[in-house]
């Protein structure tokens, strides 16, 4: 299916065929990414009774109980109300429109002290016009990042002069391949979180961060159409497949 989609800065040109999934899913056999020391997911079949909710194990039907955190399990999307107190804030408030106008960056870390941050030079005077979300991809770049536990380990984070700069450039909405915007030690302050949200003076209530992708290497830097795809719970952050098509 051809699809034209109208912006201020122009039609973009899309084949719905040639969709791009930078998804990490959540996985049944616990072989998958995993951040902040959150338990692996579980998927078991419902017992209730004699009911068995498996059809190898004798049941009518596969019926399962899924259980698993978002923010540690595989890729997801968040809004405000992952730093928001007290009031409960959902993904679902936040986030009404599903189709943008997105630009894929490669970024190299450097060392800082005992860290690696991803600071203001990789992408400053590079955001094309008309943009509404940008992808950055940490290089190097390798399908270890499909099962990498990065519990511990201090990953790569951004510096809040990078940040500011999204800020400033009107970016809605942000996804990484890595388990957080920010160090994975910083006594609660999330620094980048707080930037990217104004929050919470500045409230950019329908921007969101994703977190947790897996952008393959054929994937090109370029502008693309993303379509941010989320699953519907009652919860901050939620598990999310975000496409990507290229433009005719």
């Amino acid at each position: 299916m051809k699809i034209t989609i109208h912006t201020p800065v122009g039609d973009l040109q899309i084949d719905s065929k040639e969709g791009i999934d930078l998804s990490i899913p959540i996985s049944r056999d616990g072989n998958t990414v995993n951040a902040y020391s959150i338990p692996a997911p579980s998927i078991e079949p419902l017992e209730i009774g004699s009911f068995i909710g498996s059809k190898a194990h004798g049941g009518p039907v596969n019926c399962e109980n899924i259980r698993f955190n978002a923010h540690g399990n595989g890729t997801h999307t968040e809004c405000y109300g992952h730093i928001s107190n007290p009031e409960k804030v959902y993904l679902h408030d936040c986030l009404n429109e599903f189709w943008f106008k997105a630009q894929v960056f490669d970024v190299k870390p450097e060392k800082q002290g005992d860290d690696f941050i991803i600071g203001l030079t990789q992408i400053k005077d590079k955001i094309e016009k008309g943009v509404d979300a940008i992808i950055i991809r940490n290089l190097p770049n390798d399908k270890e990042k499909l099962i990498r536990q990065y519990s511990g380990t201090n990953p790569v984070y951004f510096t809040p002069e990078f940040m500011e700069y999204v800020v400033a450039n009107k970016i809605k909405h942000f996804l990484t391949d890595l388990p957080s915007v920010d160090r994975e030690e910083d006594q609660g302050a999330l620094v980048c979180h707080h930037i990217f949200w104004g929050y919470p003076d500045s409230l950019r209530k329908g921007s969101t961060i994703s977190e947790l992708l897996f952008i393959p290497d054929h994937v090109k830097e370029a502008v693309y159409v993303l379509n941010l795809m989320v699953s519907g719970f009652d919860s901050d952050a939620v598990p999310s497949i975000p496409t990507i098509y290229p433009i005719k």
